[in-house]
Formats: structure tokens, sequence, C-alpha cells
């Protein structure tokens, strides 16, 4: 293993975190996008694990709370640490112990977007109701929310 290679991915690693948390994944791709081989980014991660520069338990923390306060639904959230390659294991305990209340948190995303009252007809409400798919919400909770099935 070049030293001078081994070098320049921990720094790239290094200033890849220290704009954002990322998961272990994550930093891979990165690394390996970057051209970098297998063994280095192998070495790179351990270390940086090692030091506590990287952790998909720290990133999960972080990334979790940022989307619940974007409005984003449990789905949307779920999907998205599966994408990133974050075991559930890891990002459960952080997604209950928030106790969002998912009903609440789909009302204010309508509100936002589309104002206060029932969709007037058949074509809207299936525009509102795929925007509230897509930011994640579960079918339950839009038909809640979208007037559909009672509180």
């Amino acid at each position: 293993m070049d030293p001078e290679t081994l070098q320049a991915a921990r720094e790239n690693g290094v200033r890849l975190l220290a704009r954002r948390e990322h998961a272990t994944l994550e930093l891979r791709l990165k690394l390996s996008q970057r051209g970098y081989p297998e063994a280095v980014i192998d070495a790179v991660v351990r270390e940086l694990v090692d030091r506590g520069y990287l952790s998909d338990e720290r990133f999960a923390d972080v990334f979790i709370r940022q989307r619940v306060e974007q409005g984003y639904g449990p789905l949307r959230i779920v999907a998205e640490m599966r994408e990133r390659g974050v075991d559930e294991s890891v990002y459960r305990p952080f997604l209950d112990a928030l106790q969002v209340d998912w009903l609440e948190q789909a009302r204010a995303q309508k509100l936002r977007r589309f104002g206060d009252g029932r969709p007037k007809d058949r074509r809207e409400w299936g525009r509102q109701g795929r925007y509230l798919s897509g930011r994640g919400f579960s079918a339950d909770q839009i038909l809640r929310v979208l007037g559909e099935k009672g509180d």
C-alpha cells in the first residue's frame, strides 16, 4: 500500500467528514469514486472509526433529526437510512427516541403546502396524497390528513 495514496485518502476522508456526518457506506463510495483502491479505503475507514471521526450512530442521530425538522415522514427516513447502508439496529433507537407525532407532522406538511381544508376533487386529492407519500408518510396517515378517515 502506497503511503502517499493512504495519506491522500485519509485527508479526503477527513475533509468529507468535516463538512457533514457520513455513514460508513457513503464515505466508502465517495472515496471509491475518487479512485482509491479497496485496500486503502478499508484502512482509512478503519482508522477514522477508531479515531471516532466516523460513526454510523452519530450519523443516524444527526440525519434523522434533520429529516424530521425538514418535515419528512418515517417511511422516507427509513428508506434513506437503508439507502445509505445504515443497519436498522443502528438507526431504529434514534427514530423511536424522538417520539414524533407523525400524523401531526403530515398535517403540518399538508397545511404548509396546500393550506387548510379538504381537497376539492379527486384530482387534487391525488396530488396532495402523492406529495405526502413522497415525503414519507404512510397511507393511513395520508388518508387521515386528507379527511377520508376520521381521527
